[in-house]
């Protein structure tokens, strides 16, 4: 069979490359020059593809990206280093720990919203656990990807990390290559055809799909700054985000209160005249500028509604009283629409978040504690923040990820190190006190068996140094004590 370009991205991290740690921050520093040396240039092509600002880009993609890396590299050797466990009785002399250990070759398959961050955060991590990587941006932020192609051999070893640029076809041909993990972003659709293909190599995936994120807005909160927090986070880039609230749910009595402090905000951030503002971006294409204009047709526009199709140009729109069956209540909007949806009260916005499909994040806004622990404790969400929106994105330390519909696996910071790693079980015995194992061997009896439960179910305690050395005591004596029964055994009486 001929040899496909990623047998020879595996031919070469199987001959130990990516192992020395060493190697591993020379990429990471090399990715990081990138970032610096060629900021201009990214900015630039953010701009085309979705008329994003210097400033915007700045803050959504090249710092968390430049912070990423720098994370990593500090503290690559702590997440590389062997892990110990727990031991019981049976294994207190033993070594016992995990090491995490790389995957092999990793696709990493991004998409167009945030096209630099969606592809360089998980390869910050792929790099950082040793592995080599395919990455494959997307073929709709058209700028970006051929930059990419171009830079990325310019800094990084060529031989294990490979840029794969094209669309659906494209896709699916890497689909049919085996890889020893994937890690996918973008719509659940796709991420089904994904995890499909990758089931015939038994590839394990992550899946940062998306969904319908609520935003439960309580009257017992500050309306105006809820309004404020929610107002940035729907409308930066447009709406083209994954955690962006894509409804609020709010109790009728509020929902004019909520209109007027949006666009009270609307009017603070992007001035009169939104299109004219350097901070508001685009829609990506004509084929998503239409399906989300075709989204408003049932609904009443409180705020926005303007559009221009020769510039993807929609306005933030804010919707109101919003029936549940609408089509815009179907789908992921991705895009600057906000439907306002409203319940009676808290119990009944739990039981239409409960009855839809698993959010990829989940916003509450209150300052009644009762109410954010019914909304925490009564519902499930990839993640949540609490009286703001996408700040839990922002914290490394923080696994961040999806729930069934809205995605499996997790990333950020460590977690995407050991997302990317296997963490190989390991445990090295010695050759001594065979004579306590006896207890496993034939001829089996009750006396042996009862030996066997003492030492499997007595677990030590690792932070107790009292109780490590008398394990190691007792076990002493009985190894003292099994011998001694031996050497009775064999004196002549």
């Amino acid at each position: 069979m001929e040899k496909t370009f990623v047998d020879g991205l595996r031919d070469v991290f199987q001959s130990g490359r990516s192992r020395p740690l060493k190697y591993r921050k020379q990429q990471l520093r090399a990715l990081l020059q990138l970032m610096t040396e060629r900021q201009a240039e990214i900015e630039e092509a953010l701009k085309q593809d979705l008329n994003r600002s210097s400033y915007n880009s700045s803050l959504f993609e090249l710092t968390p990206i430049e912070n990423d890396i720098k994370l990593a590299e500090c503290e690559m050797a702590a997440w590389a280093a062997p892990q110990t466990v727990r031991k019981n009785f049976n294994s207190a002399l033993d070594d016992v720990y995990i090491k995490p250990e790389p995957l092999g070759v990793v696709l990493i398959i991004g998409t167009w919203n945030y096209p630099w961050a969606m592809i360089f955060q998980p390869l910050i991590g792929a790099i950082a656990a040793g592995n080599a990587a395919v990455v494959k941006p997307s073929e709709l932020s058209e700028h970006s990807a051929k930059l990419m192609k171009e830079l990325l051999p310019l800094y990084l070893d060529k031989e294990m990390y490979k840029v794969v640029t094209g669309g659906v076809p494209e896709t699916q041909e890497l689909l049919k290559q085996r890889f020893d993990h994937i890690f996918y972003t973008g719509s659940s659709t796709v991420g089904k055809a994904v995890m499909e293909a990758a089931a015939r190599h038994l590839t394990p995936v992550t899946l940062e799909l998306g969904g319908k994120s609520p935003c439960f807005i309580d009257k017992n909160c500050d309306i105006a700054v809820a309004c404020r927090r929610i107002t940035w986070g729907k409308f930066a880039n447009c709406g083209q985000t994954c955690i962006a609230p894509d409804y609020i749910l709010c109790e009728p009595s509020i929902q004019d209160r909520i209109v007027e402090e949006i666009q009270k905000t609307l009017l603070e951030f992007y001035q009169m005249d939104p299109k004219s503002s350097p901070d508001y971006c685009r829609i990506i294409n004509t084929r998503h500028f239409d399906r989300v204009l075709s989204l408003m047709n049932e609904c009443t526009v409180a705020l926005g509604g303007e559009s221009d199709r020769s510039q993807c140009y929609i306005a933030p729109t804010v919707l109101r009283d919003v029936l549940p069956h609408f089509k815009i209540m179907q789908e992921e909007i991705f895009g600057p629409l906000l439907p306002v949806v409203t319940v009676n009260g808290l119990s009944e916005a739990i039981q239409f978040i409960n009855a839809r499909d698993k959010p990829l994040a989940l916003y509450v806004f209150s300052s009644d504690k009762t109410v954010i622990k019914r909304m925490l404790t009564e519902t499930s969400s990839g993640g949540v923040t609490v009286n703001d929106v996408l700040m839990h994105y922002t914290v490394d330390s923080l696994p961040f990820g999806g729930v069934g519909n809205s995605g499996m696996g997790r990333y950020h910071g460590k977690h995407t190190f050991d997302q990317l790693s296997h963490h190989r079980s390991c445990l090295i015995k010695s050759f001594a006190l065979e004579s306590l194992n006896d207890a496993r061997y034939p001829p089996l009896t009750a006396a042996r068996l009862s030996k066997a439960k003492f030492f499997l179910g007595h677990r030590l305690c690792l932070c107790d140094g009292v109780c490590v050395w008398a394990a190691v005591a007792t076990l002493i004596a009985l190894g003292l004590l099994a011998a001694l029964v031996v050497v009775l055994k064999q004196t002549p009486a």
